[in-house]
């Protein structure tokens, strides 16, 4: 019974159906034709799953923002932008060490 969510979820069916109901229904009206396209939606979906480290959604939400048409230029380049703002965090929460002249 896939409803469109990850397995990690899906393994909720058999002790809790409402929540993957639940997750599904939000995923449908986060993903559904609004004002960005589908592809849109993937690459930041994708970018989001990275900063998080969820390593097999980024290789799913990859390859189906290749099916929508997303070159792998445009995905490398939405890993240069999650590198830049990711990695910012560091360099603030460092700045807090360094000696003012």
């Amino acid at each position: 019974m896939s409803k469109n969510v990850p397995g990690f979820v899906e393994k909720f069916s058999g002790t809790d159906p409402k929540l993957v109901d639940l997750v599904a229904e939000i995923r449908d009206h986060a993903m559904k034709p609004g004002a960005l396209d589908q592809k849109t939606k993937l690459l930041i979906a994708m970018a989001l799953d990275a900063i998080v480290g969820a390593e097999k959604g980024v290789e799913s939400l990859a390859d189906q923002a290749r099916t929508e048409g997303a070159s792998e230029e445009e995905i490398a380049e939405t890993f240069r932008i999650v590198y830049y703002i990711a990695g910012m965090g560091s360099l603030s929460a460092g700045s807090h060490g360094i000696k003012k002249d």
